[in-house]
C-alpha cells in the first residue's frame, strides 16, 4: 500500500515549492520542466472548476520559461472537461507568460509566494462590431476575462469557505448536516500547510466511479494537501492527482495499522464510514497512533451511538462499547493526572495524547497533543472534604 504515481509526483512538487527559489529551480530540473508544467497546469485546471465558468470554452496559451528555454502549453477552461497539453495558438484569446519555478511556487508553495514575472494578455483586436451585449467579440473577450480570473485565483491562496465548497461538490457536510462551520474553526489554521488527510467513507455505495464529494472538497480547501479516502467498496474510478481512494474494512484493526504505517502520519483523520459503534472504536484505536502530534481526529454522525441497530443505546449512556460512551472515556484520559492513586481505571496507549475534546451536535473533534500538565499541588488533600481541610484547627487563628 503506497502512494500512487500521481501522488508521488504531487508530493514531490509540494515539497519542491517549499524551498527558496534556487533550491526549487534545481529540484525542478531533476523531474523535468515538461512533467512539472503539465502537472501544475492540471492542478490549475482542477482548481478553476470551483469558480463559475466562462460562458464559452477558452483556450489559454501558457508561455513558461525555465533556464533560458520556453515551454508552450495550452489550457482549456469552460469545457465539460478541462484540457491540458503542449502546444500554442496563432491567435489566442488569452496568453499567460510566467517563470515556471515561480508558477510552481505560486500553486503549491506557502501563501506568501509571489507572481512577479507573470504577464496576462487578452486579445483586443479587431474589437467589437457593435455595442450589442451578444456581439461575438464582446462575448468571447468577456469569457477570456473570466478564464483569466479563474487562473489567477487558482494560483493564489484565495479561500473558498467550506459551505461554498460543500455545495459545489455535493457533500452533505453542509445541508445534510451542519458540520462545515465547525470544520472551519478547527481546520483553518492548517489550510495552507502541507497536510495529509484521511477520510473513512467515500460514498456512492458499490459504483467505482461515484462518490468522493467531500474528498474533492478537502482537496480544494487544502491546496497543499494529499487526500486519501477509504471505502469498503472499490472506488478506483474517482482517483485523480492529490486524491487517492483506498479499499478496505475500517473494522479491521490490522489493516488500518498497515495503512497508517504506509501512508501516514496524517494531520487529519475523519471517520465518516459505517457509523457502527464497533467500527468507530476500532478505527480510533488503530489510527490515532498514526495521527501526527498537533493533528485532529474527527468522528461524524455520532447520533448512531444512540441507535440500537448501529451498536448503540439510548439507555446505556456510559457504555464504552457505544461510540459516544467510548468518546466520553477520552475526557477521563484528559484528566488522567487527577485520578486518585487507588482509582480503578486501566490506562490506554493514547491517554497521554488526548489534548482536547470538542463535542458538537453529531460531531466530535479530538486534538492530539501531549497531555502532560501537572495536577493540583500534591499537598492539596484528595481524600478530605475541602471545607473540613480549610477550617482552622483548634487553637489556630482563622
Amino acid at each position: 500500500m503506497n502512494l500512487n504515481d500521481e501522488n508521488v509526483l504531487a508530493a514531490q512538487l509540494i515539497s519542491i515549492a517549499d524551498g527558496v527559489y534556487e533550491e526549487s529551480a534545481a529540484r525542478l530540473g531533476e523531474i523535468g520542466a515538461d512533467a512539472v508544467a503539465e502537472a501544475v497546469l492540471t492542478e490549475i485546471a482542477w482548481r478553476a472548476r470551483a469558480a463559475n465558468p466562462p460562458t464559452q470554452p477558452v483556450t489559454a496559451v501558457f508561455e513558461l520559461s525555465y533556464e533560458g528555454k520556453q515551454f508552450d502549453y495550452l489550457l482549456t477552461l469552460g469545457a465539460e472537461q478541462p484540457a491540458v497539453g503542449p502546444g500554442t495558438l496563432a491567435d489566442p484569446w488569452l496568453v499567460v507568460r510566467q517563470d515556471l519555478v515561480e508558477l510552481l511556487r505560486a500553486v503549491y508553495g506557502p501563501p506568501d509566494a509571489v507572481n512577479a514575472t507573470r504577464a496576462i494578455t487578452l486579445k483586443d483586436e479587431p474589437g467589437p462590431a457593435s455595442f450589442a451585449p451578444d456581439d461575438p467579440f464582446r462575448v468571447a473577450r468577456e469569457a477570456a476575462g473570466v478564464a483569466a480570473d479563474q487562473i489567477v485565483t487558482a494560483c493564489s491562496p484565495y479561500h473558498y469557505d467550506l459551505n461554498t465548497l460543500s455545495l459545489r461538490y455535493g457533500s452533505d457536510k453542509w445541508g445534510g448536516h451542519w458540520y462545515t462551520q465547525h470544520y472551519e474553526r478547527h481546520f483553518e489554521p492548517l489550510r495552507n500547510s502541507r497536510v495529509r488527510v484521511l477520510e473513512l467513507g467515500i460514498g456512492g455505495y458499490t459504483a467505482p466511479n461515484v462518490g468522493g464529494a467531500s474528498l474533492r472538497m478537502w482537496k480544494q480547501y487544502f491546496r497543499r494537501g494529499l487526500v486519501f479516502g477509504l471505502d469498503y467498496f472499490d472506488k478506483s474510478g474517482i482517483a485523480e492527482p492529490r486524491l487517492q481512494p483506498l479499499r478496505g474494512d475500517q473494522g479491521n484493526a490490522a489493516f488500518l495499522s498497515e495503512l497508517g504505517s504506509a501512508l501516514g502520519p496524517f494531520d487529519i483523520i475523519i471517520d465518516d464510514g459505517s457509523h457502527i459503534s464497533g467500527d468507530v472504536i476500532t478505527s480510533f484505536e488503530a489510527l490515532f497512533a498514526h495521527l501526527r502530534p498537533g493533528g485532529l481526529y474527527v468522528v461524524e454522525d455520532t447520533q448512531t451511538s444512540y441507535w440500537s441497530g448501529w451498536g448503540g443505546s439510548s439507555t446505556r449512556l456510559d457504555d464504552a462499547s457505544t461510540s459516544i460512551g467510548y468518546l466520553k472515556t477520552l475526557v477521563d484520559a484528559l484528566h488522567r493526572q487527577d485520578f486518585e492513586q487507588d482509582a480503578a481505571r486501566e490506562s490506554r496507549p493514547h491517554d497521554e495524547w488526548i489534548g482536547a475534546a470538542h463535542f458538537y451536535h453529531n460531531l466530535a473533534v479530538i486534538e492530539k497533543r501531549r497531555n502532560g500538565e501537572q495536577s493540583a499541588p500534591s499537598w492539596v488533600p484528595r481524600h478530605t472534604n475541602p471545607m473540613e481541610w480549610m477550617k482552622p484547627k483548634e487553637g489556630e487563628q482563622a
